[in-house]
């Protein structure tokens, strides 16, 4: 029986209880779920706390939020942008500079609801293989999308976003829309494992690169006590940022995870036993049981 035919986590929740070995599952969950309601509640409740989408909001009559992907986009396409915009973009990019950019891929993004009940699927029906594309192919997206703002003079991703399809529809009306939603889900599926955050959505790319300089990170510092049951590497959506800070004592790199591509969803976390992971600073002394290590971004 192959490791994703066992229950993932098993020796987690033995060690610490369900809650232990699920917290952080659940709290993004409840995150996720919290913020897409939020939106919803004027559509559907007309109780208006939260007026707008995951583009620009304004909170209680007060507090402006805006994506700074899309205000970018804006400013390339020479649109001019309100005081309120240019705010609420300052807002949000202070912020994942602190809690990690690529937290908003899995802490606030409705599709990562999608893409993470694909990946569950494609564990418990055993799927592998598959299709590959470079990690960096989101990086060429992004870069082509902010051409395109520039030289067509609109914001052309925003007509194909799922990022802002998914509630917009939810609002109003998925129509069309369920064919892009469907599709990423059978694409991570059946295609190519965490193949749309991982590989292809250029939001995530955006806020990776914010995520480079966030000063909440996530570090082995237990990296001795591991015991080898993959249930981290079997859990990230970005596997490739685990590796080194995990095995790379020897080679005195950190333990602290300091790739922007880090989504601090806090499953490592969840599903190791040994408790080998956990949060910290990136500007905490990069120490493996008592050693002073290189740092190693």
């Amino acid at each position: 029986m192959s490791h994703a035919q066992l229950k993932l986590a098993q020796e987690a929740i033995e060690a610490k209880g369900w809650w232990g070995a699920h917290r952080f599952l659940i709290l993004r969950r409840v995150s996720q779920l919290s913020i897409l309601f939020l939106f919803l509640m004027g559509p559907w409740l007309g109780w208006w706390l939260v007026k707008g989408n995951l583009n620009y909001s304004l909170t209680l009559g007060i507090l402006p939020l805006a994506d700074p992907l899309v205000l970018l986009q804006s400013l390339l396409a020479r649109h001019v942008p309100e005081r309120n915009a240019l705010l609420g973009a300052l807002i949000i990019t202070v912020f994942y500079l602190l809690v990690g950019g690529r937290a908003y891929c899995a802490w606030v993004c409705p599709v990562n609801l999608v893409t993470d009940a694909a990946s569950a699927l494609r564990r418990k029906l055993d799927i592998r293989g598959g299709g590959d594309l470079p990690r960096a192919t989101r990086y060429w997206i992004l870069a082509l999308i902010l051409l395109l703002a520039a030289s067509t003079g609109g914001i052309v991703w925003e007509l194909v976003n799922p990022v802002s399809m998914l509630p917009r529809g939810l609002m109003f009306g998925m129509g069309a829309g369920w064919l892009m939603i469907g599709g990423i889900f059978l694409f991570d599926l059946f295609v190519m494992k965490n193949g749309w955050c991982g590989h292809l959505c250029p939001v995530g790319a955006f806020y990776s690169l914010l995520g480079r300089f966030s000063v909440v990170r996530v570090t082995a510092n237990q990296r001795a006590v591991c015991n080898d049951c993959l249930d981290c590497f079997t859990v990230c959506p970005e596997q490739q940022v685990i590796r080194l800070p995990l095995k790379g004592a020897k080679k005195g790199a950190s333990p602290i995870i300091l790739s922007g591509n880090c989504t601090n969803c806090g499953r490592c976390i969840d599903v190791c036993s040994k408790d080998v992971f956990t949060w910290t600073s990136r500007f905490k002394p990069k120490l493996d049981n008592g050693l002073q290590v290189l740092s190693n971004p």
